[in-house]
């Protein structure tokens, strides 16, 4: 047992008496001055109120009243402050609580982590498949209002797409014919649109539902129909095994996983993040190869050369252009022009475009 002095106001008057405290095992024992108990409180009742720091005031959990004791006798307080579980002077319990704070921040942070590198890539690549093409085209057209926003630095408008002016009518018409030629042997679910843009970066990419981008600086590079339908037909090999749907619903579901974190509980940036995400990310090496394959089993079939494809990838591959260069970017274009060279598929010597269209092709973004 240990004693000492203290004051306490019984919370009925304003009145402070001077009292002697028992520390007991089990409970605090006030004492008034004529030695008369005043009341006993058990240790597992107290609670720690503020005061300044060299006064340890102390109350009653749920008590009607504001009966509170003030010790400023420091061994005192050091001996109820190791008695009373819920008495801390020292901090520690702060300092515990702050560190299991800082824990749960942590493996909170890791299993977001977690979630965003293997849980939402893995949901993408399951659910893609079962899409409905309707649906993916609408989260296509969706993402493409973005894509053009994105992507339309100098506010072209619809000049922004080649092909739309007089003098460049006869260029539409060449892509067209080489589209509509791919299309016939492709057999796709959904429609292919296919658009030439005002852009000098040699890249190309497809959006859900069947939109393809080929940037000018794309079909300035290529030397003939065959490359440029090996272009195309390799992003409609994307479009085919639901790639750039995979991505689209990656980068909105990690959209809303972090938009849900900070407060954005509808994710109403995610279509916005995935269709930035659709025109900065690279597919793996598994899935471009998957996508080559395909342009290059495509090309075959409408009689054009598989092997252009292969080329004009070691062409735009001379690490000179800066900025968004999807296409470019790639990895490693000489393994997949090597790849592409040992599919062996021959030609059929088929005139994919006459001289007259692919000179009108090359030059679709050739107004003023």
């Amino acid at each position: 047992m240990r004693d000492g002095d203290g004051i306490f106001f019984d919370g009925t008057t304003s009145a402070r008496q001077l009292v002697s405290i028992e520390l007991a095992d089990e409970l605090v024992r006030i004492r008034d001055a004529d030695g008369m108990v005043l009341t006993e409180w058990l240790y597992a009742d107290i609670e720690q109120k503020p005061a300044p720091q060299d006064v340890l005031r102390l109350g009653l959990r749920g008590q009607r009243t504001s009966a509170r004791l003030e010790i400023r006798d420091p061994v005192l307080a050091a001996a109820l402050d190791g008695r009373a579980q819920t008495v801390d002077r020292t901090g520690a319990s702060d300092r515990r609580a702050r560190l299991r704070i800082s824990a749960w921040v942590v493996l909170a942070t890791l299993s977001l982590v977690g979630i965003a590198v293997f849980v939402v890539p893995a949901v993408a690549g399951r659910l893609a498949p079962y899409v409905p093409a309707s649906i993916e085209r609408k989260l296509g057209d969706a993402a493409n209002v973005q894509v053009r926003a994105t992507l339309d630095t100098k506010k072209l408008g619809d000049r922004f797409t080649c092909g739309r002016e007089a003098a460049e009518k006869s260029g539409r018409d060449a892509l067209n014919a080489l589209v509509a030629r791919l299309s016939r042997s492709a057999d796709l679910p959904t429609p292919i649109d296919v658009s030439v843009v005002r852009s000098n970066v040699p890249n190309a990419f497809a959006l859900p539902g069947g939109h393809i981008y080929v940037f000018q600086g794309l079909l300035d590079k290529a030397e003939s129909p065959d490359e440029l339908a090996g272009v195309i037909a390799h992003e409609m090999g994307h479009v085919a095994h639901r790639d750039s749907m995979r991505s689209m619903l990656q980068g909105a579901g990690l959209s809303l996983l972090f938009g849900m974190l900070l407060g954005d509980f509808v994710g109403g940036g995610a279509v916005i993040v995935a269709g930035k995400t659709l025109i900065e990310s690279t597919y793996s090496r598994a899935v471009e190869s998957a996508a080559d394959a395909y342009g290059v089993r495509l090309v075959a079939a409408t009689g054009g050369d598989p092997q252009a494809l292969g080329t004009i990838l070691t062409r735009i591959d001379d690490k000179k252009y800066t900025g968004m260069h999807i296409w470019v970017d790639h990895p490693q274009a000489e393994d997949r022009a090597r790849t592409i060279r040992n599919l062996a598929l021959k030609s059929a010597g088929v005139t994919l475009l006459d001289a007259d269209q692919w000179t009108a092709l090359k030059h679709i973004c050739a107004g003023s």
